[in-house]
């Protein structure tokens, strides 16, 4: 079975198209016009071994706001819609990473439900040109397209561009846990017998 799907978004601010296969080895090229969050979907793409394609063009004469939501909104609307029914799936996953001095912990749950909870706080305001409030805004608009429950949790940490690495690296972890097939789950991990 093929766990593979594509996303096209575009309106007035951004043009999106972005494919994925969650059985993947962390192949394909993200080129969004925003040189930190490509570099952070490559680390996503190589930690989860989720091959991933990005190509984005927005309205970068504004700021890299739109941008950085959209390519969050389309990511995580792929990974939902490869899910399916999320039948067959470990459903949740959880993963701590030190990054030199940082420490992360993030832990997912593809329930159906959207809730998220983020507590990786970054000093500096920019990381190069990059808005780091962004990375928050980034994982929200994930979790809300993805219907998951995501909690990222820094227990410390100094350097920001080692903060924002850990975060996406611990997710990119977490997240190819959750979505691993385990041979042993009969139909959906719930005893409801069903997800949402």
């Amino acid at each position: 079975m093929t766990r593979a799907a594509s996303i096209q978004r575009k309106t007035g601010e951004t043009d999106i198209s972005l494919s994925i296969d969650l059985d993947g080895q962390g192949a394909g090229t993200r080129t969004t016009g925003v040189g930190f969050l490509d570099h952070m979907l490559d680390l996503f793409a190589r930690h989860g071994l989720i091959d991933l394609t990005v190509d984005a063009s927005g309205d970068l004469e504004v700021d890299d706001h739109h941008t950085t939501e959209d390519v969050g909104i389309c990511l995580g609307q792929a990974i939902d819609k490869a899910l399916g029914d999320r039948a067959g799936i470990r459903r949740y996953g959880h993963f701590t990473l030190p990054m030199d001095e940082t420490l992360v912990t993030v832990a997912i749950d593809f329930s159906g439900r959207y809730a998220f909870e983020y507590r990786a706080p970054i000093a500096n305001p920019k990381l190069g040109s990059f808005d780091s409030e962004l990375i928050e805004h980034f994982w929200q608009s994930f979790a809300a397209n993805t219907h998951c429950n995501l909690h990222v949790l820094m227990h410390y940490g100094r350097n920001s561009h080692h903060i924002a690495e850990a975060v996406f690296k611990a997710t990119a972890r977490a997240v190819r846990m959750a979505v691993e097939v385990d041979p042993r789950v009969q139909g959906v991990m719930s005893t409801k017998g069903s997800l949402s």
